[in-house]
């Protein structure tokens, strides 16, 4: 039983979790397109990955796990779930399980206009969102929406290019910022799919935010739901937490589960104000929030690896405890020359 984590990056602590619920019953392997990634310094074995578009990123892939009898595939950046979907297929020939949704999922989490559709269309609340300036002014004048905003990238990851104009001057730049430097980012292939339309404009909800962990297993079943509420953000993820016992957020959880149908985990951002439960954002992978759940008891890569062995995960690692909190910290690796 062999995992590799594509787009490793700096997520030394999911490297550790599969290392410690693998014993000596495998390896985990890393790949990433720089071989200084942090990830890559403590995996039992690392590869040098081509970037997520490259042409042959998925046919050095597939001979990576192939060649090292690679059972569990943990994708680990939100611009390769939409490609990976798609090449599901090539990696279960080989006896490889990609822990990544269908493209469907995919796309309506990824696309955050089809994200607010889908809310909207089982009665979940999410952010009023607008796909151009005119709707936007129009609601404004309307009533509907009122400042301050939220500009962000219609296809995003890693909360980048998002502003919070405060008037009508601040949405009329922030929205041409964020298209001007959306082009030059790493967003720019998905982006100009719709160009005129790829930049949503939100209203801004004040309250509470909390991260959760919607989980399911390799067939799509709903599990569980671990919930915890935010203390502190940096740099767009989750740096403090608490985990907390709220019913209603956890059936909030279970709805959403059941109804996308996704493979693993799902990261899930809501706010919890005094408009009740509003849905922000889907993620269907690990997200930065995940080790919160595993400090707090859960083990979901013991049960990935269960799941994948056929074998029912033990209960324990498919709860956590209430109240307990955690704070992420840095700490140095060091990099063979």
């Amino acid at each position: 039983m062999n995992v590799i984590l594509t787009c490793a990056g700096r997520r030394n602590y999911l490297l550790k979790f599969f290392q410690e619920a693998l014993g000596n019953g495998g390896k985990v392997f890393a790949g990433d397109a720089t071989l200084e990634a942090p990830t890559l310094q403590e995996a039992d074995e690392s590869f040098l990955l081509p970037p997520i578009n490259h042409s042959d990123y998925f046919d050095k892939l597939l001979d990576i796990c192939q060649q090292n009898q690679v059972r569990l595939l943990i994708p680990l950046n939100d611009i390769e779930l939409p490609y990976l979907a798609k090449q599901r297929d090539r990696f279960q020939e080989i006896g490889t399980i990609p822990v990544v949704s269908s493209p469907e999922v995919i796309d309506i989490c990824f696309d955050k206009f089809a994200t607010f559709q889908f809310l909207q269309k089982l009665g979940i609340p999410a952010p009023k969102t607008y796909l151009c300036l005119e709707e936007a002014r129009q609601a404004i004048a309307e009533g509907e929406i009122s400042f301050p905003l939220v500009v962000k990238p219609r296809w995003g990851s890693a909360s980048i290019g998002i502003e919070y104009p405060e008037d009508d001057e601040e949405l009329e730049l922030a929205y041409r910022f964020v298209k001007k430097s959306l082009m030059r980012s790493f967003l720019a292939e998905v982006s100009s799919s719709d160009s005129e339309r790829c930049i949503l404009i939100q209203e801004r909800l004040i309250g509470q935010e909390h991260g959760l962990d919607i989980i399911n297993n390799l067939e799509g079943s709903y599990i569980t739901t671990f919930v915890k509420r935010k203390l502190t953000m940096r740099a767009g993820e989750t740096d403090r937490a608490v985990t907390v016992e709220n019913e209603e957020i956890k059936q909030l959880g279970a709805k959403i589960g059941k109804k996308l149908g996704h493979i693993g985990n799902l990261d899930c951002d809501v706010m919890v104000g005094q408009k009740g439960l509003c849905v922000l954002e889907l993620n269907p992978r690990f997200g930065g929030g995940y080790p919160f759940s595993q400090m707090a008891g859960a083990n979901i890569p013991a049960a990935l690896i269960a799941w994948a062995k056929g074998e029912k995960p033990n209960e324990s690692w498919l709860r956590v405890e209430g109240n307990i909190k955690s704070s992420k910290c840095d700490r140095l690796v060091t990099v063979p020359q």
